[in-house]
This record gives structure tokens, sequence and C-alpha cells, in this order.
């Protein structure tokens, strides 16, 4: 004996609850993982106490550039200057001891200090506190916009 045939034809659905309900436990399983994937690089940053300092842009300006090699490169004026020089040293004491002469000689003096992205980093900090540490109270960082 045949069933007779129904008025509406024959429904090829997919029921798609079960799919759902798999792809929740799996997002569920992803969020709580994924933070456990995460790690972190551990770096020992150089040790020095400094404060930020405010800028005035009406005083003498210095312009200190640490180069790549380590070498420091100065210019003074009264405008931003990075690509003439009025002093160099190769070493931060050297630096250290014809910058505040010339901290000295001007006076109160604004410090712009910029460092090739390829400088080392505790030389960079190392020149910030020996700034400090000589007298310098306004002293800025220099950087370029991206390209």
């Amino acid at each position: 004996m045949r069933k007779p045939p129904s008025r509406h034809g024959l429904k090829a659905e997919i029921n798609v609850v079960p799919y759902i309900d798999v792809m929740l436990v799996l997002l569920i399983i992803f969020m709580v993982t994924t933070p456990m994937l995460i790690q972190g690089v551990s770096i020992e940053l150089p040790k020095v106490a400094n404060e930020a300092l405010p800028t005035d842009t009406e005083k003498t300006i210095l312009t200190l550039t640490i180069k790549a090699d380590g070498g420091y490169v100065w210019n003074v004026g009264q405008s931003l200057d990075t690509e003439h020089q009025t002093g160099s040293a190769a070493s931060l004491e050297a630096m250290t001891s014809q910058v505040m002469s010339i901290v000295t000689a001007k006076g109160d003096i604004q410090v712009l200090l910029r460092a090739d992205r390829s400088a080392d980093y505790a030389r960079v900090i190392a020149g910030i506190s020996a700034l400090q540490q000589g007298g310098v109270r306004n002293l800025g960082l220099i950087t370029e916009p991206p390209q």
C-alpha cells in the first residue's frame, strides 16, 4: 500500500540548529584559549630617573643628534636646524662637556634631541640623563612623521 502523495512536495532542508550549536561551542573554546596563547617578550629597560619637561620655542635651540654609530652632532641657533652642525663628539663624556659649556654660555637654552632609528636605546637614555644632570631644564624629542 502506497502512501497517498501529499499536497506539498518533498522538502529538502538542512537543519542548521546543530551546526549553530557546534559553532557557538567552538567560539567559546577559542575565546577561552586565545588569551593563554599570547606570549610576551621580556626586555631589560635602562633605569634612569627622568621627568617630563616643558618646551619653550622663544629660546635659543640646540639640536642634538645621536647617530647610528653612537656619535653625537649638534647645532645651535634660533630655529630648529637638523641639516647643519656646529659641533660633534664621539663619546658621551665629550658631548656632555661641550654641550654643557654651550648651555652655561647661552644661559637658559632649549635642547631638542633626535636619534637615528638604529641608535642604541641605552645610549639615547644616557644622553638624556647626562643633559638633565648637567642642568638642561628644557629638553624635547624630535620625531619624523610616518611616510
